[in-house]
């Protein structure tokens, strides 16, 4: 018979030190956090609404235009993205134009858009 695996060696310290979380372990409502704004980065849709807000400022008519898709939709996709900061928006009369909420969204999308055309 095989004998049991051996305890983690990682067991020095006093009893206080080997029950605390690692140093590099995230709180749980900041891990949540950022699932939100994955979960939210995993649409196909909002990657394409980021693709265009990365180049510059648009009007949600000019993203209906370009993604060809009903304004409902892309306003519902809008207000999801707001939730999770990663656009904003400035209001000019009847219309509304969005933008990138900050450089973090843009860097998000580019880090990953150029992970996948690597592979």
């Amino acid at each position: 018979m095989k004998a049991p695996p051996e305890a983690c060696s990682h067991s020095h310290g006093d009893a206080s030190e080997r029950r605390a979380a690692p140093p590099a372990l995230i709180a749980a409502p900041v891990a949540a956090r950022l699932a939100g704004v994955f979960k939210s980065l995993s649409d196909p849709t909002r990657l394409r609404i980021i693709s265009l807000l990365a180049e510059r400022e648009l009007c949600v008519t000019d993203l209906v235009a370009a993604l060809e898709m009903e304004q409902s939709t892309i306003s519902h996709q809008l207000r999801d993205m707001r939730a999770q900061r990663l656009v904003s928006f400035r209001r000019e009369g009847r219309y509304i134009f969005y933008r990138l909420d900050d450089p973090h969204v843009r860097r998000l999308f580019e880090q990953g858009l150029e992970h996948i055309q690597e592979q």
